[in-house]
């Protein structure tokens, strides 16, 4: 149990990362005008995990604030990510 724990830890550590360096990079290459991170990838790292990191990344660098997909999109994701690991918590403690 305690490796499943770790193991999750490690995977959000990781994937929180990932996330805010890909958002880091598009906003610099927007700002250099170069090619983008595309809005896919982006939002793909979100469903994978990275949803909180990429949303308190960009509500800090003001990167795809004015975009719906994204301003919408992402508080939907982490609800619903939410909800997914509060029902495992509770199957997995009143088993």
């Amino acid at each position: 149990m305690d490796k499943l724990y770790l193991s999750a830890l490690i995977y959000f550590a990781v994937i929180s990362f990932v996330t805010f360096t890909v958002t880091v990079l598009d906003k610099i290459f927007a700002k250099k005008r170069m090619r983008r991170v595309p809005e896919a990838t982006l939002l793909s790292l979100a469903l994978f995990g990275g949803s909180v990191s990429e949303y308190i990344t960009m509500k800090v660098i003001r990167h795809k604030t004015l975009h719906k997909k994204f301003m919408v999109g992402l508080p939907v994701i982490i609800i619903l990510q939410a909800v997914v690991v509060s029902a495992v918590a509770y199957f997995m403690i009143f088993k």
